[in-house]
Parts: C-alpha cells; structure tokens; sequence
C-alpha cells in the first residue's frame, strides 16, 4: 500500500514524523541582529502546525557576494550559526525536524545582474565555474548583465567544497538535522552540473565531481547527518539555448549521488538561465506595477527603462512558463524507480488528492513552497484530510518579484488573502492534537 502523507519516513539515521515539508524559500532575514528573530517567525509555524520537516532556504556559505538576492543569509561566520540553535530548538519544540539549505550563486550572484549592488561593491567578482558561456557574454555587452568571473582554480574548487563542509558541521553543531544542498536554481552547484556553464578541463569537468566532493567535506566534518540535494534536469530551456542536462542526465547524477551517500534527493526540472520556470505561473503584474517598490526596482535594474525591460521579460516567461500541477513529478518518478533511497517532490503540488497520488509512486515525499506565504500554517490544513482540499495559492507570483528589492516574500494578493482569513477566523489552523 502506498505510504499516506501522515506515515513517518526514514532519512538517513533520521525518522520525519510525516511526509509534508516546507520546501526552501528565501527568507530575505540576513544577518543583523533580528535575523535569527526573523528566521523564528517564518518559520516556525510551518512545525507548529504539523510539518514534518522545515527546510530553511539557499543560505551562504562563503561571503562577501554570492548572494543571488538581497538580504540573503550566510552562514560563514561559527558565532553566528551556533545563535540559530534558537531557531533549530524552536522547530524541535513541535516535533519537526529542520534542514538548512547551503548555497552559493557563483554567475547567478548580485555582482552579476543587481546594478545597484555592483554600484556599492565594484570590487566583487563572480565565482565562475568557466567562462560564462555565449548567451551570457551577449547580454554583458548589451549591458543587460555585467560579467567579472574569477574561474575557479582546481585548489579553489577544493577549498569551495571545505566551505560547504565548515558551514554545515557548524549547522550541525547548532541542532540542524539535516543538511540540503542546492544543486538547482542556477547556483554555483548547478552551473558545476550543467553542461551550458561548464567546460572545465580539469577532474570538475565531471560537475558531479564536486558534490561529491561536498559530500566527503561533510561527512568528514559532520559524520552521519542526513545529507539530501535538489538534482536538475534543463528540460525546459528556451529553444536553441544549450547544451544542457536531459532528464537521462539527471536520472544519471542521482545514482551517482546515492553512492556518494546522500540520503535523500530532490530532482527538479528547469532552465539554464534564471527564469519562471522554477515558479512556474502568472505574470505578477500588481508586483511589477506597486509604486511602493518602484524606486528599489530601479535601484536593482539600473533605471526604470530597465525596470520595465525586466518587467516584460517575466511576462515573455509567463506565456512559456504556464503552471502545470506537480510538475516535477515525471522526473521524481523516473528518478525513483532507479534509486533506493527518499525521492522527494515539489513545484506545483496544490492539493491533497495530488499527493496522494504522487505518494509511493512519483515519491516519497511532498514539499510546498509559495503557499506558505499565504498559510504559513498549511499542513494542519492538509494533513488528515480529504482529496478535495487545496491550498488558496492562486500561482500569481506577486509573493516573489518584491524580493528583488530585498523586500520578505509575503503573499500580497487580496482575494488570496482574503480567503485566507477566512479561513483562520473558521479555525482551519488550528490543530486539535496540538497546545501549538
């Protein structure tokens, strides 16, 4: 029988009390005084209402730059990282489990694409796994991007890895459970996997190399924590753009990677260059169009013509990018049948009926990420319900765009929220087996 989402699973050494988990999303609490106050109430009452797992979002691990957006959090400084035990014994106090997410953006980073921020710091280069490729090189000259790459050395490829190793035995040390790589969304891991960034000549032109790289750095460094990593298929590149990693590609990383020892993975489908493809959806127009934001946009893109450049190549994306339900869940499947450890899904999952169908047989667990700026209590909504029950997330994307002008990601649609607070005020969060 298929597990039901409510069923305990084994990761690692580690047992999640379910199979719902808070997919990472950017915080945007950096490092100031209140970060770790902020990291509390966001995320918090994903465990308080029933999360099994709480995955902080994409923190860095080597600094200055390498912040793929504003007000992003590192995780380089030991002081630091042991105050999070706040946060690790608050999402323990509701019998969740935490991950932390360990990133760096390489070619995907502020210094790259933000003007305002390169206007600030004029002397940050972009870690590079090669030289940007073609595409890339175009838009720097058409100023839409501006490119300064340092490529990495094969000694700084190792001590890049020793990074990832220091922050997580750190992390480990402040009661996270459960170290997540990013290996998607265009950060440095991705571009050492995918074939559009990397011609390396050296043993890194293998990208798989350097997670498992990442992976001997941490066990030496942490021993048997939980280590899981999202996997990316290119799949849905713009037409022409490539080369890039086929479905086959990424079935072919993650068996590689269950040898290396990670416990768990994530595969997910995206692109080759940042895009809506990774949230998938509607062009958020009342983002673009909020005059509370205009200035910061203006900030970050150079000028308002630039701003609204940026603008209409989101709704370009919109059209190419229409939202499909759980649609990672191809990959996830074609993944899981080939490996024997914890297959998880998200993007797109929206309602119980999808997970359970997805449960047992796409994966063997589900996470959620931008419906919890709108229901930061979701799973007392879906856990020990019916198939019928969806999250009131309308795929709008309005939560997103703000983060650019290193505002939280909230959602801010009316009708959503609305809806929402309905239904709070009907109890719909309140969990009856909980004092939470």
């Amino acid at each position: 029988m298929a597990p039901r989402l409510e069923t305990p699973i084994q990761i690692g050494d580690l047992t999640v009390p379910n199979r719902l988990y808070r997919a990472p999303l950017l915080e945007c609490a950096g490092n100031g005084p209140d970060a770790v106050d902020t990291l509390i109430a966001d995320l918090e009452p994903a465990a308080a209402s029933g999360a099994g797992l709480v995955c902080q979002g994409a923190t860095l691990v080597r600094g200055p730059g390498g912040c793929a957006a504003p007000n992003m959090t590192y995780v380089d400084d030991p002081d630091f990282v042991a105050d999070l035990s706040r946060l690790t014994d608050a999402i323990h106090d509701h019998d969740a489990k935490i991950a932390i997410q360990l990133e760096h953006g390489g070619l995907r980073s502020m210094e790259t694409w933000h003007h305002g921020y390169r206007q600030a710091n004029p002397d940050l280069q972009q870690l590079a796994v090669s030289r940007p490729p073609r595409p890339l090189r175009v838009l720097d000259r058409l100023g839409l991007l501006s490119y300064d790459p340092h490529v990495l050395s094969t000694e700084e490829v190792y001590e890049l890895a020793a990074d990832f190793g220091r922050s997580a035995a750190w992390a480990s040390e402040a009661g996270y459970d459960m170290i997540h790589i990013a290996g998607a969304n265009m950060g440095i891991v991705h571009q050492f996997l995918s074939p559009f960034y990397n011609q390396r000549e050296d043993e890194f032109a293998d990208g798989t190399r350097f997670l498992e790289l990442i992976a001997a750095e941490i066990r030496d460094r942490c021993g048997d924590v939980p280590l899981l990593t999202k996997v990316p298929a290119e799949s849905t590149a713009p037409p022409g753009v490539g080369p890039r990693l086929t479905d086959a590609d990424a079935v072919g990383i993650c068996e590689r990677l269950e040898d290396a020892g990670f416990d768990a993975l994530v595969p997910v489908t995206g692109s080759v260059i940042w895009d809506l493809s990774i949230i998938k959806g509607e062009y958020p127009g009342r983002a673009w169009d909020d005059e509370q934001f205009s200035e910061a946009y203006a900030a970050a893109f150079g000028g308002r013509l630039r701003k609204r450049l940026a603008a209409a190549a989101t709704w370009l994306d919109s059209l190419l990018y229409e939202f499909e339900p759980a649609w990672n869940s191809g990959l996830c499947r074609q993944v899981r049948e080939r490996v024997d450890i914890p297959v998880l899904a998200e993007g797109g999952i929206r309602t119980r009926g999808q997970i359970d169908e997805m449960l047992g047989s796409s994966c063997d667990m589900v996470g959620l990420g931008r419906p919890f700026y709108a229901e930061p209590r979701l799973p007392a909504r879906l856990l020990n319900s019916d198939a019928e029950t969806a999250v009131v997330c309308e795929n709008c994307n309005n939560c997103t765009v703000p983060q650019v002008a290193g505002k939280p990601g909230i959602c801010r649609t009316p009708a959503v929220l609305r809806e929402a607070g309905r239904l709070r005020k009907a109890g719909a969060y309140d969990r009856p087996d909980s004092d939470s």
